[in-house]
């Protein structure tokens, strides 16, 4: 294959799908780009849209260099029901890899939806022989899948394997005295988790949770509760599917939060920017071994980009991550908490706009997120998103969404948070009587991050000032901030002409292959490997402290600094 034949076909495809969604304004790049029925209210200024084009590059240009995008093209022309297309790609790409998992995971697809099962088993069988776990394959998307359960051959490959826990089980809003848990089965089932406190040998649970059921309707998911915990201490757990265990002999462990006030020593992990890339999945064992007890996802989690077909694209793109063993062992012992950014909630620089079911597709971007996570929240009951609070001890986070209510940053007064988010930020920042505040961002606070796109808090430099002069205002102390986006890793010092200091951590290059420049001003930064931010808490001593440190894939420590509660302290008058 020539150096032409890629781009030759990026262009020719690029023609014959034409833009899925109209590139407006691009002559006139202070109003950004939107399809037209963003213009409806204000000729001007759309009330959604992004910063950069709103098209389909992700998926062509992009795929021509990105792994994570490879397998997304291909599933993209199946959904658009041009299956032949798809069958092309993966096979050209097999002739680079015979044993390129998503490639033949794709194929047995197309392969179903041209009506040649024989040939779909057969590729289904290649992935297996691949490495593919095999629940990839009920797991679906169902509905282009179906033509092969019903083939027979299939299904006495599949009744042979007897799979019933496909993804999960995740565990989340751990509190301490309860735990969630979530999973996703291969039919409709009942659904309980049993567990034991750590140490007890053999292993017999003396805790249930309550009955839940996967369905149809949720995706074949279930979360479960289980309560009557005790702060502080380790449990062992399995899951029980239609009354089998699941987990058996391989037990999960995780552990419930010290208690408010109580002197505790703990870990917590965050970042951004997990693409699927295979050779980088390894990274979720690197997390796994410092056995932290919660870990953030802060947005572009698993990158979608197409909000206006919500459905196929999207549930494939989550489940190849799900179910990965290297995923799994991770959220089965570690606490999650997710919110998303914008190449999971629309498309690459976005805002959606003040209304909760505008554009139509909103809403079900939304319910598609809320149904592959377990967090304790999803914004108010009137105007749903992904924010949300917790507490670990005597930490609170409070974990914003900085897309679902973003108006157009060209127009005037634009808000990152919206009105009911920023008001309930701030109320429970007055009520936080916790040591450490621990404002969680999908995007920098800092300015200077990404040059003069206002992508970032650059671009809602009012909003954020407010919000920095309430904490000064009301002598809100042991605030820091986190964000993500940028492909790298780095810690900052934002000066504040009143009030001690914000110091930002971020981190954004989990798996992505895509990486940042550094940027100068940081107090440190690091983008040679993928990397993630580690927060040690101690609480232990009269001055608790905070220690962020950069770990590399390989367990590297490459960058720290630690902060003093005093240091998040406003000077006696």
């Amino acid at each position: 294959m020539n150096g032409a034949g890629p781009a030759r076909t990026v262009l020719q495809s690029l023609i014959l799908l034409g833009f899925l969604l109209n590139c407006s304004g691009a002559d006139e790049p202070f109003r950004g780009h939107a399809p037209p029925e963003a213009f409806l209210e204000d000729p001007e200024y759309p009330y959604f849209g992004a910063e950069t084009p709103w098209n389909l590059r992700f998926f062509y240009e992009h795929a021509e260099r990105l792994t994570k995008r490879q397998g997304q093209r291909q599933m993209l022309e199946i959904v658009r029901g041009r299956p032949e297309e798809a069958v092309r790609y993966a096979e050209e790409l097999l002739v680079v890899d015979p044993s390129d998992q998503e490639s033949l995971f794709n194929l047995a697809v197309a392969r179903t939806q041209l009506g040649q099962l024989d040939e779909a088993l057969e590729a289904a069988l290649l992935a297996e022989e691949a490495g593919l776990p095999f629940p990839r394959f009920l797991a679906g998307p169902r509905d282009l899948l179906k033509p092969l359960y019903d083939f027979e051959p299939f299904r006495r490959e599949a009744e042979r394997r007897d799979i019933r826990l496909i993804h999960g089980p995740m565990v989340g809003s751990v509190t301490g005295r309860r735990a969630r848990f979530w999973v996703r089965t291969s039919q409709e089932s009942e659904v309980q988790v049993v567990a034991v406190a750590d140490g007890a040998d053999p292993f017999r649970p003396n805790l249930l949770s309550e009955m839940g059921r996967s369905s149809a309707e949720d995706d074949f998911t279930a979360i479960v509760t289980l309560s009557g915990l005790q702060p502080g201490t380790r449990y062992r757990y399995d899951v029980l599917v239609d009354g089998r265990p699941e987990l058996d002999p391989d037990y999960p462990s995780f552990a419930t939060s010290p208690e408010r006030g109580a002197p505790a020593r703990f870990e917590v992990g965050f970042g951004g920017g997990a693409g699927y890339v295979p050779r980088n999945e390894r990274m979720w064992n690197t997390i796994s071994a410092r056995d932290v007890k919660a870990f953030l996802f802060l947005g572009d989690n698993v990158y979608v980009d197409l909000p206006e077909m919500p459905g196929g694209l999207h549930h494939y793109t989550y489940y190849r991550r799900q179910s990965g063993e290297e995923f799994r062992r991770l959220v089965a012992r570690t606490a999650i908490y997710a919110i998303w950014d914008d190449h999971d909630s629309a498309t690459d620089d976005v805002w959606l706009g003040p209304y909760s079911d505008r554009p139509s597709w909103k809403m079900p971007s939304l319910e598609l997120f809320r149904g592959n996570w377990v967090n304790p929240g999803y914004g108010s009951e009137e105007w749903p998103a992904t924010w949300f609070e917790f507490a670990i001890g005597d930490v609170d986070f409070f974990m914003l969404d900085g897309r679902f209510y973003r108006t157009n940053p060209f127009g005037e007064s634009p808000t990152m948070l919206g009105p009911d988010q920023k008001s309930w930020l701030l109320g429970r920042l007055m009520q936080s009587e916790a040591t450490f505040k621990v404002l969680a961002s999908p995007v920098p606070w800092s300015f200077d991050t990404k040059g003069d796109a206002v992508d970032t808090w650059n671009g809602f430099r009012r909003e954020r000032t407010e919000i920095f002069d309430f904490l000064a205002e009301n002598k809100i102390e042991g605030v820091f901030l986190l964000s993500a986006d940028r492909h790298r890793s780095d810690a900052r010092r934002i000066e504040r002409p009143k009030g001690y200091p914000l110091y930002e951590f971020e981190s954004s290059r989990l798996t992505n292959e895509a990486v940042h420049d550094l940027v100068a001003g940081a107090l440190f930064g690091y983008n040679e490997k993928q990397s993630f931010g580690l927060l040690t808490f101690d609480m232990t001593a009269p001055d608790p402290a905070v220690r962020f440190r950069i770990v590399t894939i390989d367990s590297e420590v490459v960058g720290e600094i630690t902060l003093r509660r005093s240091e998040l302290a406003h000077s006696l008058p």
